[in-house]
């Protein structure tokens, strides 16, 4: 899918967009909500930054048919970022065709950029983990 990146106003509508647009498998609309040179933590407590191993990762969990359910819980807005803490719930298919579920919560830093709108700095699903 080809996706315009959108200004997101308000940083507390990032893990729904998020949520959304893994639901639909939307892998470009996934990285249309991070800031450039933004990192992620995985589930697995490796470290990726750049848009090659973002996609990767995020094409992984579309293959393996996520399903995420995201209930945010704070939103703390300071000097052009925000934290941003959220519990979530995921679906997704085991290696062994098995359906698997797993829940956390996210410790996750957003930033307004020069267009004033919202995008995800750094993504933690693992939280204080």
């Amino acid at each position: 899918m080809t996706t315009v990146n959108p200004v997101i106003p308000f940083p507390e509508q990032l893990p729904v967009l998020f949520q959304d647009a893994l639901n639909a498998g939307d892998v470009d609309g996934l990285l249309a909500l991070f800031a450039p040179e933004a990192g992620m933590r995985t589930v697995h407590g490796e470290y990726l930054t750049g848009e090659p191993a973002l996609r990767a990762e995020l094409e992984g969990t579309v293959g393996r048919h996520g399903r995420l359910t995201n209930v945010q819980r704070h939103t703390l807005p300071g000097a052009g970022t925000a934290l941003l803490v959220t519990e979530w719930t995921m679906e997704i298919d085991g290696e062994d065709g098995e359906r698997l579920t797993a829940t956390g919560a996210t410790a996750n830093i957003a930033r307004r950029g020069g267009d004033g709108g919202w995008r995800f700095a750094l993504l933690n699903p693992l939280g204080l983990d």
